[in-house]
């Protein structure tokens, strides 16, 4: 039998990221990230961008991985950097590629995380961001992420939030300052989520949901920071 050639192989690699069939897409990304080519990376970030199969996305950002950071970080940069474009697909775009650029781990991305991008409206692609930026984040800048973070204490419904307090608790005892002011906000919505924080940083394992309605308790108790615990 012949063996096929590298260019028969790479040509079957990109054609299978294209099936219909996402076992069929699913082989493809498994090839592409064991066998890497700098070749299949602009089809590996254009198809993480359109991806609908969880699991055929999770292959994909791993194949990227597997692949030279200064060669992949920057395609992945600029899809993040597509911010003007609001259509749902492009947002899922966006947070995939925060959450490769996250896996890859490399800080030479990081100043596309921008307080903008912290904040941004969508909430799958802050909550990519927020887990992007504890990976990035340069020695001596969590102080400075710790207080872009808090300034989204508060935000969205539960998955958000804890998304958040997550990222915050990976910053470690630097945050806890920050965390502190933010628990004597006027925003009753800002008060619990920070004290759910809190109690998340000296009880991990006590839960999210408990926390907050504790939280809520505190703050409806007119309790703040230390204070009507």
């Amino acid at each position: 039998m012949t063996k096929p050639t590298k260019d028969a192989h790479s040509e079957r690699i990109l054609r299978g990221l294209e099936h219909d069939d996402s076992s069929v897409r699913l082989r493809a990304a498994l090839a592409a990230g064991t066998h890497p080519d700098p070749e299949h990376i602009g089809k590996l970030v254009e198809r993480c961008a359109t991806e609908p199969e969880f699991h055929v996305r999770e292959t994909l950002t791993w194949a990227l991985t597997r692949h030279a950071a200064p060669l992949t970080v920057p395609l992945l940069v600029d899809e993040v950097r597509s911010g003007g474009d609001v259509r749902p697909e492009r947002a899922r775009a966006r947070s995939q590629a925060l959450h490769t650029l996250s896996k890859i781990g490399d800080r030479q991305a990081w100043p596309v995380i921008t307080p903008a991008l912290l904040s941004d409206p969508d909430d799958e692609v802050a909550r990519s961001a927020w887990r992007a930026a504890v990976v990035l984040v340069p020695e001596g800048e969590e102080r400075e992420l710790a207080v872009g973070l808090a300034a989204q204490l508060g935000r969205g419904e539960r998955g958000t939030r804890l998304s958040l307090s997550r990222a915050l608790i990976a910053l470690g005892e630097v945050m806890l300052p920050v965390l502190g002011a933010a628990t004597a906000d006027p925003d009753p919505r800002v008060r619990a989520h920070a004290l759910a924080t809190e109690q998340l940083w000296h009880d991990p394992d006590a839960g999210f949901a408990p926390a907050i309605e504790e939280a809520k308790r505190v703050v409806a108790l007119g309790g703040a920071g230390g204070e009507g615990r």
